[in-house]
């Protein structure tokens, strides 16, 4: 595959949950995107198939099923996470949210792509007593060990969906948080909630930025890629 310096190809993880489909489909627009390759559990929904767009089923927790479609793509894309941490072990947890992550960012590295984009939350450290917030934190460590041209940290707080996906809880948090943002102000900003259009073309329309090195994304940072 032959990439010019004005053209861009895709390799995304995670490309059917909530997040990812609104990504894909904003990229999937894009003049500068040729192609973009679909590495998931299930296929594309075909409201969002195009001529540029390839989809794969694959084992997300070995990479053996996988590496050999990763062929000098320019970006990858990793919108894969766990929706309620809560219904699944710590273990398995990790084994989704950390390791099958990291597995596809060193394949990516090692088949030549410059650009990594990774879906993570606010809040993240490897020190933070909360393990999700610390799980993802270890994640972030490894990924800059790996040294990509650029890495892009998305970091947001609630993702606001137009539907109640979860139950009870998320409907009461889709109802409160968004009358919160008069109390988050200055450096609280970037606990606002996001809306789930908001968030996903973000991180389509970063793909267009020349920059390099390691960027982490807010709240103000969304806003401003719209």
């Amino acid at each position: 595959m032959s990439v010019s310096s004005n053209k861009q190809t895709i390799v995304f993880f995670g490309a059917t949950g909530a997040v990812g489909s609104v990504s894909l489909d904003r990229i999937l627009h894009f003049p500068e995107v040729t192609e973009v390759l679909s590495l998931g559990r299930r296929t594309i929904d075909t409201k969002i198939s195009a001529s540029k767009l390839k989809s794969k089923v694959i084992d997300i927790h070995n990479a053996d099923t996988y590496s050999h479609f990763v062929e000098a793509y320019s970006t990858a894309i990793c919108t894969l996470g766990v929706g309620e941490p809560s219904k699944l072990t710590k273990t398995e947890f990790i084994n989704i949210d950390k390791n099958a992550v990291l597995a596809f960012a060193k394949v990516c590295k090692s088949k030549g792509v410059k650009h990594f984009q990774l879906l993570s939350s606010v809040g993240v450290s490897k020190h933070a007593r909360n393990f999700y917030l610390r799980t993802k934190g270890e994640l972030i460590e490894e990924l800059i060990l790996l040294n990509f041209e650029r890495l892009s940290i998305f970091q947001p707080s609630m993702i606001l969906t137009p539907e109640n996906r979860y139950g009870f809880t998320q409907a009461l948090t889709l109802l409160i948080w968004p009358k919160l943002n008069f109390i988050l102000q200055g450096k609280l900003r970037k606990y606002r909630g996001i809306k789930l259009a908001l968030l996903g073309n973000a991180i389509a329309n970063n793909l267009l930025s020349k920059k390099s090195g390691v960027e982490y994304l807010q709240y103000d940072e969304f806003i401003s890629l719209q």
